[in-house]
This record gives C-alpha cells, structure tokens and sequence, in this order.
C-alpha cells in the first residue's frame, strides 16, 4: 500500500495541472485531498519517504503546490521551525485571489501549531478585512505569543476604545508604549504617550516608569519631552486637588535632573511653589532668598533653599536632636520662637540657625503623633488598626517615604507597642505590604519600603521588587512569584523584562555556573508551560551537565527558596540523561534522598545501590551525613539488610563520627557542622529508645565492654550519655566492675534539672521580661519626672528595684542556659545518683538519715532534698550500698555507710 502512495504523488508532481500555471483552478478540496495523502501516508509509515520526495521536487523548482503543501505540513508536525514552504504557498494564493484556500490553509496549519505567527496574522487580516470579529481574539492572541508587536496592540487598543471597552483599551495601549520603548521608535511611541495622556493621566506611577525606560533606552532628553507633554495636566488641576501639586512639581524636578539649564521648568517649578503655599504670606520672600528663579545659582540648591524656608512658618512642627519635637508658635524679624514643651520650654533661634540645626516635621509625622497624642489615641490608630495600612502609611512617609522593618520597629516598640504584641503586628504588616498595591518596595534598596500616590497593577509591583533585588536567587524567587502568580499578567512586559533576564544567562553562557543552570531550569520550565516562550538553544541540557565541574558542588549552589525547586528540577533534568542512574548514585551523599535510592532500585539496580551503601560505611569521614541517613531511613528495607552492613558496624560507625566531629570542633573545623552531625548521631542511637544500649546488652560480655569503651574513650561527650549506659550495664548486671577512673563520675555538662521545675522557671523568665521589667522601667521614668534625681527617694527606690530585678533575670538566664533536663529512663538504684532516695545509717549516732537527690532547683534540705551538686550531695554521689563513707565538710567529720537506695517518688 505504501508503495502505491508514493507512486501517486510522483505522478501528481508530474502532472502540469498541479503547478503554480493552473493556480486558478484550485480550490479547498484539492488541499482536502492532499491532506487525505498526508494521512494514508501516516498510516503506512511512509511520510519521510514522500516528504523526501517532494523536497526532492523543490530543489529544482518552487512551481509545485503539491510538494510546497506535503513537504510543508510534514515538516510543521515534525517540529521544524522552517515554514518557508507554506508561506510561499500562502503567498501564491493570496496573489491570485484565493482566500477560501488561504483560510483552509492557515486553519490548517493552526491546527497542527496553535502559535504559529504567520498563519495567525494571515488568517486575523482576513477576518478583519471581511469584518469578522473572530479577528479581534486572534489580534489578542498574536499579541501574546509575540512579545515585540508593537502595532496590533495599538490596533487592539484602538478597537477598544471604539467599542468603548476602557479597561482593554487601556491595558493594549500601554503594552503598545512599553513596546515601542523596546523598538526604539519615538514618532510611535510620542503618539502613543500622548493618547494615554488623555486616557489614564492619574497612573503618574506608569508614565515616570515609561520615563525611565525610554531615558534609559533611548535618550534622556526626549524622556524629559514626554514629561512636558504630561505636566500641564497635573498644573491645571492642582487648585482643585492640592496632591496634584506635589506630582507637579516632581515632574519638574526630573526635568531639571535631566537639563539644570531649562529655564521654563524652573520658572514653572517657582510658579507650582506658589500655588502649593499660596496661603503663606512669606512664599514670595523665600522664593527670592533662595534665587530660584535666577539662573546664575544651582537650581536643585534653590529648591533645597526654598523648601527649608518654607518649611519654618508658624503651626509647623520641627524636631531637634536634644530639645525633641518642638512647634513653631512665633516669627519675627527672622527670629523663630518653638516650643518644645513643658520640659525643654520655648526656646529662640534664627532662621539662619534653625535651616541647619532643626529638621523639619509634617504634621503627621509618626514623631509628632507620638509628641501630640496620648498613649490611648496612638494605641488606637497603630495597634487596633487590623490591616496596619494607615500605621504603615504614617510610619514609611515619615522617613522620606522610605523605610524598613528595623525603623518601624524602634518607632513602635517599646513607646506603643509590646515586644509580644509586635510579633503579631509585624506578621500582619508584612502580609499588607506585600498584597496592598499601594505599598511597594524601594527600588534602590529591597529592605525598604515606600507609600505610592496611586495603586500599581501586581505585575508592576512585582516588576519593581525584581529590580530592587540585585542578587540573583532573590530575583528569581520574585520572578516564580510572578510566574505562579494566576491572576498576574504573563503578557506584560513587565513579566518580560525579568523573563528576558534568565535568557540572557542561557543565551550567553560561556560557563556552566549555578546562574546559568538556573536560568536554565527557569527557561525550560516556562517554555514548557508557555510554549509561545520557549527558548531555541544551540546547547542541550546533557551539553550543559556535562560542563559542570562539580554536580554535587552545583546541586548544593542550586539555593530553593520559597518560590522555586531548583534542585528537584536539577535532578529531573538529569533523570532523562542515558546514565542517570551513575549520576544519581554520585550525586545522593549530598541530595540523601529516599525517593532517588527507590528510583534506581526500581530501575533494576539494586546492586549499585548496595554498593554506594557499603561505600559509605567504609569511607564514613567522607560521607558523615550519608551514614546516618541510612541507619535512619533504610534499616528495615531489604536491600540494605542484603548489602552486608552489620547493626554492630553501623553503630560503631556512628560513634566513630561523634569522636571525629568533636576532634574537629576542638581544631576549629566545620564547628558548626560538626555540631548537627553529634546532635543528629546522639538522637538516633542515644536518645529515646537508646538503640545504643539495647544492642550493647544484647552482645556478650566482650563485645558489650568494648562497645561501651568506645562510647566512655569520647572525652567530650556529655556524661549523662555514658552514665545512661552504665545505668543499663549495671542493672543487668549489679556486680559488673568498670575501669577505676568510672568508680566517681563528675557530673553531665551543665545543670540537671526536671522538665516541671524548667517550665516553672522559664515562665518566670517571661514573667520578668514582659510584664516585670516594663513596669519597673515606667516607674522609673515616672518617677525621674517628679524632680531633683538627687532629693528623689522614690526615683532611687526605684533604680535600685530595677538594678535588682536585672540581676534577678541575669543570674537566672544563665541557670536556664545551663540547665539540663534529666532522663528518667535513665535513673538507676545501683548508686546514688539524680533522682534517687537514699538511706544512711550514721556511724557515729546509729541512726539513719534519708536524702532524695536532686538538682539546685528542686533542693529543699528541711524536707530532705539535697542537691547533687552541693557539697554533702557530692561526697555521697556515686556511692553504693554497703559503701563506707568518710568526709569533711567545714571542718565537721561524716561518716555514714550506704544502708538502701530507691528511686524517688
């Protein structure tokens, strides 16, 4: 059959009436019948013999039809990026007037590839010309997938605005602006400005962005032309909506940036001045002080000039670094009269003086609130305030409109707020910056944020917060964000913009760094999502991998953060290599993950599986990490049971890597590192179920002496460890000797205590420091404001309660530091130790005394708790019954025998 196929479409090459000759004969069904061919020659698995055939056809001539289609729709589903073909074939229909034929074939086409430009715009323009409105979603999606179409956006925007659809009209419009930014086309882009000048010219945010693209792209100077095109607008409506002033004159002021030497901007900057304090009788005076208008003097020193002036009218608040928030009641002759309060009083200064030493305040700043309200009022508008949105307006705007947790914070504890109470707040304020568009963040500093004049779209927020990041992780996280982000626009420019910045990394790459990778990783994942996006490399992933020098050095670089998965990404990439296996196996000490151990094992290597293990355990220094995850998380599977690794060497291994880690923290290596590897090795073997002591009993004699030597030889180690185990040894075996320097044992590093009285006292702890504390302070500070500090006995009762309750909470955070808490489990009767009650018989009275032993804490010496670690507590740990006892405590001889010890109740 598939033999017949391709002598038909030889004959049909053949044949004259199938040329370019006979073009007006054709109609939508003789394409019909090709695409039949097409689909026989699929079934009988011959289309690379036909297609072969037809390009055979075209390298002698273009007149085919028949080889221009077959050749060109097998290539389409083939993937081939090559539509030259089918354009020409296109081009030949429409000369001859054939759109029945042209629709079919592009719908064709879009059938196989959905985003195929050509046939998109071929098939809109179409529809446009026969004034179908299918046009229009096939405009909207050209836009989309073409991301430097310029002019159907406008298009777009213009059949909006028609159908008087603003919101549409608008968002095309301004992708037609930011895009002929991208195109450097100025007549275009001039017309475009002006429209949306007329359409939205509140989005002052969108127009300074537009702005700096095109200073940055283009050239400052006609930058500065499109802001004398915006700048009558807010001019003219300024005397109704007195804002309108301040956007007015930052206009200005970026004009003057841009060229000092613009004589009409100063002259209208000096005009808005006027308008903006028409009610200061002064603002003439200070506009001529400062030479604002004269173009001899530095117009940005002028402003500055100006605007310190101004700021030092009557009823306005200033602040000084020693007298505080003060109001200005009174100006004479250039003479200010401030009253700073009832403490610091009114005080005298000129105008010269004050310029320099007085900084001026808005009436809302967060400083004079604090020096205008009470406590209650401020209570009332920062800590009742559920979203914080006014609190965080008042606060950002009072720092220059820029500002960052750590100032908020100062502001606001502990004058308003407690430090418990700014836990919760600082949790809700985050989460309102990081939603509410009319916050955003610095875009000089990341840390910092800043109050907008007007809502921003989220793509824009988000747009700005990448550009504010200037390290890379961060900014892909902002970007993932972004990507995730469902009701985000990824048409924008703006998603763009920062898309274009990973390309640039994958583009460019001379190196296979952690920043190309990722850019990598970041690139396949949105073209496998966006297809309209995706990247042509002349590289592919395997080139790339096998560039890396290091891959377990790279999967440490690949940073997850919040928003990405660099690493699970890393490792998908590197499953679809032919030995990802072998890579996989090299690359788990450092990803230890169980599910890539079961992906080879399923694989059918278990075998090599078995092989790393046993690796592992034999080269432990070099695979500390790897060592304990499989003790903890591959112990009953049954491959690691067959791999040959005994329960005794596993531990013996993990010993071995508490002794190196604490070596290495004695020589100040990895400290810490080494730090988790003993609290993780400690936890698996000692703590809990102690697997330590469990196997150790199980042993003989022999083995279970050695395997406790190697614990007792680790110096460092906590004593409480080794005395469990001795625990354990002795209450099977009550006789068992150990070595001589084991007879006295001092006791575990730092305080045993029991978990009840720790909780007591780390309650106390926050007692102290919450409630204890603050209210001393305030006594202290109430009582400083009665007077004479020197005459003042309630002002020094106070400080000295405060230097007491300091000491009190000093001594008592050291104890908590120090403390331990004691492991029941691990109490014994052999000796005397923590937790146990016992019975002397005093030799030289006869008669018997009864001790419990506990910790300092918990000594009550009239109830017969001692601690263990005082001096009578000491001389008697450790004892055992029937044991004699001689020691000297200040200068008083004991002697006692050890009559019964039991544990206490």
């Amino acid at each position: 059959m598939s033999a017949e196929i391709v002598t038909k479409v030889q004959d049909m090459l053949k044949e004259a009436t199938w040329t370019r000759a006979a073009i007006g004969n054709y109609t939508k069904n003789n394409l019909i019948e090709l695409s039949e061919i097409i689909e026989k020659a699929k079934a009988e698995n011959c289309t690379a013999e036909i297609k072969a055939i037809c390009d055979e056809q075209l390298s002698h001539t273009k007149d085919s039809i028949i080889a221009l289609y077959i050749s060109g729709i097998l290539g389409l589903k083939q993937g081939n990026l090559d539509n030259s073909n089918l354009v020409t074939l296109v081009d030949i229909f429409q000369k001859n007037y054939k759109e029945p034929v042209v629709t079919y074939l592009c719908e064709t086409i879009l059938d196989i590839d959905p985003n195929n430009k050509f046939a998109l715009r071929t098939l809109a323009d179409i529809y446009r010309a026969a004034n179908d409105p299918k046009a229009w979603a096939l405009y909207e999606k050209i836009v989309k997938i073409d991301v430097e179409e310029a002019e159907i956006a406008k298009i777009l925007s213009e059949h909006y605005e028609a159908e008087g659809d603003v919101k549409n009209a608008v968002a095309y419009c301004k992708k037609a602006l930011l895009r002929f930014v991208y195109a450097n086309n100025m007549t275009a882009l001039k017309e475009t400005w002006a429209k949306l000048v007329s359409m939205i010219p509140d989005e002052i945010d969108f127009f300074l962005l537009v702005q700096r693209k095109v200073e940055k792209s283009i050239s400052a100077e006609k930058s500065a032309l499109l802001l004398h095109d915006l700048y009558p607008y807010y001019k003219d409506n300024a005397p109704s909506d007195p804002k309108k002033w301040d956007i007015a004159i930052q206009i200005l002021k970026i004009i003057l940036r841009i060229d000092p030497k613009d004589y009409w901007a100063r002259n209208e900057i000096a005009a808005c001045f006027q308008g903006k304090y028409a009610k200061n009788p002064n603002v003439n005076d200070f506009i001529a002080s400062s030479n604002l208008t004269q173009n001899f003097r530095n117009v940005f020193e002028a402003i500055n000039d100006f605007e310190k002036h101004i700021a030092f009218g009557v009823k306005n608040f200033v602040y000084h670094r020693t007298w505080g928030v003060g109001i200005i009641t009174k100006v004479e002759n250039d003479n200010l009269f401030i009253n700073f309060g009832r403490k610091n009083g009114v005080k005298q200064m000129s105008l010269k003086m004050a310029v320099s030493a007085l900084q001026p305040l808005a009436r809302d700043h967060i400083w004079v609130l604090k020096a205008t309200k009470s406590k209650d009022d401020l209570q009332k508008l920062f800590k009742d305030n559920r979203d914080k949105t006014q609190a965080l307006k008042i606060i950002i705007k009072s720092f220059g409109n820029s500002c960052d947790f750590k100032r908020i914070k100062s502001e606001l504890v502990p004058s308003i707020l407690t430090p418990g109470e700014w836990t919760s707040w600082n949790t809700a304020a985050k989460k309102t910056l990081e939603t509410n568009p009319i916050f955003g963040v610095n875009p000089n500093n990341i840390n910092e944020y800043i109050v907008r004049d007007a809502k921003i779209s989220t793509e824009e927020k988000l747009s700005n917060e990448f550009k504010a990041e200037k390290q890379f992780t961060p900014r892909a996280d902002v970007f993932m964000r972004f990507f995730k982000n469902e009701e985000a626009d990824k048409d924008s420019e703006f998603f763009m913009d920062m898309y274009n910045y990973f390309k640039g990394f994958v583009k460019g790459a001379h190196q296979a760094n952690e920043q190309v990778v990722a850019s990598y990783l970041i690139v396949q994942k949105v073209g496998a999502l966006m297809p309209s996006l995706a990247v042509q490399l002349n590289y592919t992933f395997e080139q790339l991998y096998r560039d890396i020098d290091n891959p377990r050095e790279m999967y440490t670089l690949l940073k997850d953060t919040k928003n990405t998965s660099f690493q699970a990404d890393f490792l998908n990439q590197i499953k679809l290599l032919p030995d990802w296996v072998d890579q996989y196996i090299e690359l788990f000490p450092t990803v230890l993950s169980k599910k890539m151990l079961n992906e080879v094992i399923e694989n059918g290597d278990t075998e090599k599986v078995q092989k790393l293990a046993v690796k592992v355990f034999e080269n432990f220094r070099d695979y500390r990490n790897a060592v304990l995850f499989f003790f903890e998380e591959c112990q009953d599977d049954a491959w690691f049971k067959q791999s040959g690794i005994s329960y005794q060497k596993q531990l013996i291994t993990i010993v071995n890597l508490i002794d190196q880690a604490y070596r290495e923290i004695e020589n100040h290596v990895d400290t810490t590192e080494n730090k988790k590897i003993i609290k993780n090795a400690i936890k698996l073997i000692f703590d809990g179920e102690n697997a330590y002591a469990n196997y150790m009993l199980s042993c003989d004699m022999d083995t279970m002496t050695h395997l406790y030597t190697l614990v007792d030889d680790i110096v460092n180690l906590e004593g409480i460890y080794k005395q469990a185990l001795r625990n354990r040894i002795l209450s099977k075996y009550p006789d068992y000797k150990f070595r001589a320097k084991e007879e006295k044992t001092n006791a575990p590093k730092g305080m045993l205590v029991t978990k009840a009285k720790l909780d007591e006292k780390k309650a106390l702890e926050a007692k102290m420091t919450t409630i204890d504390i603050p209210a001393i302070a305030k006594e202290v500070a109430d009582a400083k404001e009665k007077g004479d500090l020197k005459e003042n006995a309630e002002y020094i009762a106070a400080k000295e309660a405060q230097h007491k309750l300091n000491n009190d909470l000093n001594r008592l955070q050291g104890e908590l530091a120090r403390a331990v808490i004691f492991d029941p489990t691990t109490a014994t009767t052999s000796m005397v130790s923590f937790g146990t009650e016992v019975v002397l018989t005093n030799n030289a009275t006869g008669k018997d005394e009864k001790y419990i032993i506990m910790g300092p804490w918990e000594s009550d010496p009239d109830a017969g708790i001692i601690s263990y670690m005082s001096p009578f507590g000491n001389a008697i740990l450790d004892s055992k019954v029937g044991e004699k006892l001689e020691f000297t405590i200040n200068e008083h001889e004991n002697d006692y025998t050890v009559k019964s010890i039991k544990l206490a109740k």
